[in-house]
């Protein structure tokens, strides 16, 4: 018998969220029949292509932006059923939906209205915002599978883990760079082929993060770069889901990298969400937030359907590129490639592998994919959306109709004073007609969005510090500050200009630019009264079932039997 009181909450989580979330991948009598339609543990993978690796980022949190975490456990799904190995599938994302309280269905996400739960399987850590008192739980396993169980959640990239930093790094598949998360990098070689999937909102230039700062196109490409230089792989191929996505790559992504990108949106156009409500189809009745974006959908849906052995990158842009223009209506976006296109000749077996089921698909060359229809909701406005329907289906004069009313103001409030402070710092540098101009030029395309990104840096840190944080709708005024660095100004130029248009800092949470806690990253206490981190948890969770291990044979525990006080 074994007492551990310090970290019993954590070790008795871990084993109830791997039995209600994983039961397939332990032992054989923990799957239910449901959980038998497609074994994900099979190898599909033919080694004559070198090692398939992926990384897999959703940059935004909050259960507004449920879409992002939405998409990326689905393309999770798809990798898996395509029979990539978890240990080549490296995975960002805040995980701070599934479990949210917003959520009708608790431990559940869905990518689309009829859709299955993408969520279950996908590597991650969850910290439980609760403790427990006087429980004493007894469970009956071997250390072997107790360690598999662990292993299990102990992946990965969650929280405040998910940053430029540490996706930078996974990239390069530098460990030593890493910080938190499960340490698991892009260990890749010469021969092997890498696939990243990025959604999440987006500005000129940048790309979000759920942490602070933003990742900036000029610390993408030269990182890229730097895995070429290694030899890291064959060929790499990039989806990028974002506002403005194409700006991440236009006029300085050079050929001759071996890389392949599409962006959901050219240099200067949001990108959209949809099955948001009001949609057709609209999310089941009980959600009020958008489940997907466009063009994340459209080459998942398209992944799913179609028999990647026999399909081409060039194939599956061109159906996407079709859908995600939703007509060529005002409702939808410009689908772009960069780097070198002759990569879109291979198969997209080479970077997803292909579900055998859909072995005997063949392709045809038609876009079989239901057309968008409707009118999808621009990526920056999904938040008022989430605000608003919860406004509309609370009952009169009820806390929650009033939590929303003020939340919707507050980021209404947000977007106004950023968009005033913006113009009136570009008048005051400029004056009063030259200002609007300056700040709304296009540079042509083919052309990089700034000429000295270090001076783009370093001026979006003096407006904020001045003006508070971009957040996800400032970023649409990231292309104005590179045209304030285009035009010469300087720093102490752009400080004077900032403090006189925001005298104060507006007392919004969406000015701040400290991020509150939540769920996954709150601070736990230990018996000592000394604050533990999630991290600091969760290694000594491992700790002890390392000693554990060391100390007792590899057979049945009868029972472990962990005491909580």
């Amino acid at each position: 018998m074994l007492r551990y009181a310090t970290v019993a909450p954590v070790i008795l989580f871990l084993l109830t969220v791997v039995f209600a979330d994983n039961r397939r991948i332990v032992d054989d009598f923990l799957r239910l029949p449901s959980d038998r339609t497609i074994d994900l543990n099979v190898d599909h993978e033919d080694d004559s292509v070198g090692t398939r690796w992926a990384v897999l980022i959703a940059g935004s949190k909050g259960f507004y932006n449920y879409r992002h975490q939405a998409d990326v456990c689905h393309a999770y799904q798809v990798l898996r059923k395509g029979g990539l190995k978890d240990e080549n599938i490296i995975v960002f994302m805040y995980d701070d939906v599934a479990y949210h309280e917003d959520n009708p269905r608790p431990g559940v996400i869905i990518n689309s209205p009829h859709g299955y739960n993408v969520y279950a399987g996908v590597p991650k850590v969850v910290i439980p915002d609760y403790s427990f008192h006087n429980l004493t739980v007894e469970c009956y396993m071997s250390i072997d599978s107790f360690f598999l169980l662990l292993n299990t959640l102990m992946q990965d990239y969650t929280g405040e883990d998910v940053n430029v930093k540490n996706f930078l790094a996974v990239l390069l598949g530098d460990k030593n760079a890493v910080t938190g998360g499960s340490g698991k990098v892009v260990n890749s070689g010469p021969n092997d082929h890498i696939f990243i999937f990025y959604s999440d909102h987006g500005g000129a230039g940048v790309i979000g993060m759920p942490t602070y700062p933003f990742l900036y196109a000029d610390e993408l490409v030269d990182t890229l770069k730097k895995k070429h230089a290694s030899r890291g792989y064959k060929s790499l191929v990039f989806y990028l889901e974002a506002c403005e996505a194409g700006s991440m790559f236009e006029g300085i992504l050079p050929e001759g990298l071996d890389i392949y990108a599409t962006t959901a949106s050219n240099a200067i156009e949001s990108s959209w969400g949809t099955y948001c409500p009001g949609d057709f189809p609209s999310p089941p009745p009980e959600y009020d937030t958008c489940l997907g974006d466009m063009y994340s959908v459209a080459w998942m849906e398209d992944s799913e359907r179609h028999n990647l052995r026999a399909e081409t990158l060039r194939h599956q842009y061109e159906l996407v590129k079709s859908r995600t223009s939703n007509g060529d209506s005002y409702y939808g976006s410009h689908v772009m490639q960069f780097g070198d296109t002759k990569i879109s000749k291979d198969m997209l077996f080479l970077y997803m592998g292909s579900n055998p089921a859909n072995d005997n698909y063949t392709y045809v060359d038609v876009n079989s994919l239901r057309p968008m229809t409707g009118k999808a909701v621009n990526q920056r406005d999904a938040d008022l959306v989430h605000f608003w329907e919860k406004f509309r289906k609370a009952p009169e004069g009820s806390t929650t109709k009033l939590e929303a009313q003020k939340r919707f103001m507050e980021a209404m409030s947000h977007r106004v004073h950023l968009d005033h402070s913006m113009k009136l710092i570009g008048k005051l540098l400029f004056g009063m007609e030259k200002g609007p101009q300056v700040l709304q030029t296009v540079r042509p395309a083919g052309q990089p969005l700034v000429d000295d990104w270090k001076c783009l840096r370093t001026l979006v840190r003096t407006f904020e510090t001045h003006c508070g944080s971009l957040n996800q709708y400032g970023m649409k005024h990231m292309r104005s500050i590179a045209n304030i660095c285009n035009a010469g100004i300087t720093t102490e130029q752009m400080t004077e200009a900032s403090s006189q248009a925001c005298p104060t800092i507006p007392s919004s949470p969406w000015s701040s630019l400290h991020r509150a806690p939540t769920a996954a990253a709150r601070v736990a206490e230990k018996d000592d009264g000394v604050s533990a981190s999630a991290g600091d948890l969760a290694a000594m969770t491992i700790t002890l079932m390392t000693a554990i291990a060391a100390s007792t044979p590899k057979a049945t525990i009868n029972p472990i039997k962990f005491n909580i006080q």
